[in-house]
């Protein structure tokens, strides 16, 4: 049996785990900024180039916010998943941004 810390990282890995996602393969990551606007957005997403994150912009069409997504083929590990969330943090506070979670897509 798998132990997962008591947090919302540690909620989710849960959840993927009930699920039968492998924790022994790297799985597609999909990391979410939001951003104030589109321009934060566009200015943003060749800094996350730059340090390896493939970004995309989105806007929310129920709330009208908008997010960069970056994705990353990584192991399901919680502290790897909170080393990643701290550094897109850090990336784009700058840029009134901030790291707004994660998540995987299981086929």
């Amino acid at each position: 049996m798998m132990k997962f810390p008591n947090d919302a990282d540690g909620e989710a890995l849960r959840s993927l785990f009930n699920e039968g996602v492998s924790f022994k393969k790297p799985q597609p990551v999909e990391f979410f900024i939001a951003v104030p606007d589109k321009a934060t957005g566009e200015k943003l997403l060749p800094v996350l180039k730059e340090e390896g994150f493939h970004g995309l912009l989105d806007q929310d069409d129920e709330t009208d916010e908008w997010a960069c997504s970056c994705s990353k083929k990584m192991l399901l590990n919680h502290s790897e998943l909170k080393k990643v969330q701290e550094k897109l943090d850090k990336i784009s506070k700058p840029y009134g941004g901030h790291s707004d979670g994660w998540g995987v897509f299981i086929d």
